[in-house]
């Protein structure tokens, strides 16, 4: 680890024109690099290559020889680099939008005994939809899911000059990180000590 700090990934799902992510990610990220344990890199995946078509193998078997195209590489640097990642994702017809899915199978051993935390944004349901099937995906991924996660319903309406306007969403946010914190901690030094057998 980096002078101490768990290694953060904080992952903006959305390449939809005219997206809110960017905004979303830059203040979670703000809210990691606060509570102080973090070192923090924002990866925004309409930045990266992330084609729809997969190889024959999968990752899982293929392992570091897995065929990826070469404007993928920040992205795998990072995952594999990650202690921890929070995924930022919208809700797109009660799920999560496909470049996510794409990003997300593009890896496995990237994913294996590390935190996912999620923070979601959408209309009324805050795209909490997307996360519960976020949740089964990274779930067989062998990641960690963190249960206290940021939903922003009708985010459209509750945000200001790159903030939310609900005055307790840094307070969820600092007990998002804490969890999370203490999980990527925790799983670090397992990973460190004798290879996970999944």
């Amino acid at each position: 680890m980096n002078n101490d700090k768990l290694k953060l990934v904080v992952l903006v799902g959305s390449v939809r024109d005219g997206r809110f992510g960017p905004v979303v990610g830059s203040w979670v990220a703000e809210q990691a690099r606060g509570h102080g344990g973090f070192d923090v890199e924002v990866v925004d995946l309409a930045e990266v290559d992330v084609p729809l078509t997969l190889p024959a193998v999968s990752p899982r078997q293929a392992g570091d020889d897995y065929p990826r195209p070469a404007g993928m590489a920040p992205l795998t640097s990072a995952l594999a680099g990650a202690d921890a990642v929070v995924l930022v994702t919208p809700e797109y017809n009660h799920s999560y939008p496909a470049s996510l899915k794409a990003a997300i199978d593009w890896h496995f051993t990237q994913w294996k005994a590390k935190p996912v935390a999620f923070v979601s944004y959408g209309g009324p349901a805050g795209g909490r939809h997307a996360v519960l099937h976020l949740e089964n995906v990274l779930t067989e991924l062998h990641a960690v899911t963190i249960r206290d996660g940021l939903a922003f319903p009708n985010y459209y309406a509750a945000w200001q000059d790159g903030s939310p306007l609900d005055a307790d969403a840094p307070g969820y946010a600092k007990t998002l990180f804490e969890q999370l914190a203490w999980w990527a901690a925790a799983l670090h030094t397992a990973r460190a000590a004798a290879p996970y057998p999944g």
